[in-house]
């Protein structure tokens, strides 16, 4: 796990345009990734 201001690991995730990888998607320039686990679903 990457700590504050160290880069993330590469990775890729399915999308309905194909693949979207990482440092293809940032180009260099600094992103914030975040992930809503619970984020639509009941309860």
């Amino acid at each position: 796990m990457p700590g504050v201001g160290e880069l993330a690991p590469d990775f890729s995730l399915p999308s309905t345009s194909g693949d979207l990888n990482l440092r293809r998607f940032s180009a260099g320039r600094k992103l914030v990734i975040a992930f809503y686990v619970e984020d639509m679903t009941p309860g």
